[in-house]
Order: C-alpha cells, then sequence, then structure tokens
C-alpha cells in the first residue's frame, strides 16, 4: 500500500488494523457497547484513529474553521442533528463523517486525499492518476463553498505536502550525516 511503502513493516504493523478493511470491522467507527449511529457521526469518533505524529487529521480538523464551529456548536441538535442520516444532515458545519462519508457510504478513503506523511509527500498529484480523486474531493467542498473555493485549496495543500516533503527529505539527509 502507499502508506507503507517508504517504512519498514515493524513501523507499519498497527496501520493495517485500520487500513486494511475497515468497513468489515463495525468497531473501528461504532464503540461495540454503544452501536448508536448518531454516536458514530460525531467528529470525536475519528479522533481515536486520525491523531498522532503519522496522522494529524484530528488535530487539522480540531483547529480549523471547520472544526471549532462542530466545536462550539455540538451540543446544540439545531445545528448538529446527529439522529438524522448522513445523507439527509444539515448541519452548521462538516464533521469528519459528513465530508468522508457523504451520502452514508462507509468507505471512508473514497473522499479521501492523497495527503499522507507515509509514502506520498512527494507525490505529483497533478498525475491523471489523481484527477478522479481529487474531483469528488472537491465536488464535497461544492456542497457548502464554490468550486473555485475547493480548487484553490487543494492548490495550497499541494504547494504545503511540496514544501513539507522536501523539509522531510533535508532532515533525513542531516540525520544520515
Amino acid at each position: 500500500c502507499a502508506w507503507s511503502i517508504e517504512r519498514p513493516p515493524g513501523d507499519t504493523a498497527g496501520c493495517t488494523f485500520c487500513h486494511t478493511s475497515s468497513e468489515e470491522r463495525c468497531s473501528t467507527c461504532h464503540q461495540r457497547h454503544q452501536f448508536d449511529p448518531k454516536v458514530a457521526r460525531k467528529s470525536e469518533q475519528s479522533k481515536t484513529r486520525d491523531w498522532g505524529k503519522d496522522h494529524r487529521d484530528w488535530e487539522a480538523y480540531d483547529i480549523s474553521i471547520h472544526g471549532t464551529v462542530y466545536q462550539v456548536n455540538k451540543w446544540d441538535p439545531t445545528q448538529f442533528d446527529l439522529t438524522k442520516k448522513l445523507a439527509d444532515a444539515d448541519y452548521v458545519g462538516p464533521t469528519c463523517q459528513y465530508c468522508h462519508m457523504r451520502g452514508g457510504h462507509h468507505n471512508v478513503q473514497r473522499l479521501s486525499t492523497v495527503y499522507t506523511s507515509m509514502g506520498m509527500s512527494n507525490a505529483d498529484r497533478g498525475a491523471p492518476l489523481w484527477k478522479e480523486k481529487r474531483d469528488t474531493w472537491a465536488s464535497v467542498c461544492d456542497d457548502c463553498h464554490s468550486p473555485k473555493f475547493a480548487r484553490e485549496n487543494l492548490q495550497a495543500m499541494d504547494e504545503a505536502c511540496k514544501d513539507a516533503g522536501l523539509k522531510y527529505t533535508e532532515t533525513f539527509k542531516v540525520a544520515e550525516n
């Protein structure tokens, strides 16, 4: 898998727990003792697997405007009615599930980008291989934002990943010496 290419097997052994086929393991998102869809729709459910040094997704979401809107309003059922199916949801801001599981699909990676710190930092994101995935990702943003907004943010993330990838490579060269 792309997320393990640059890593020794020992570094990625724990990764396979989530990155194999999460739709076959309900307990990846649903709590075993409280199998309640409204609980699974909360962004905090993603926190258990999308945080830490190799996955800063939770931290990025939590400090973003989307995460802030969620944190401030999550207690108000008129702003976040988590009893509704995701396909029917009309939240004041997106949760992780709202975007990544659009329409109620359980394949979270279907609506993910190619931004990962393990093996993809210098990938050519403009390559035809990624076009469909990027177009799909941008279409989710179009629910609330203009198409231009989504494309400009994709471009900014591309540049940030390119810069981070170069720094990552430089760091390893320094450490090697």
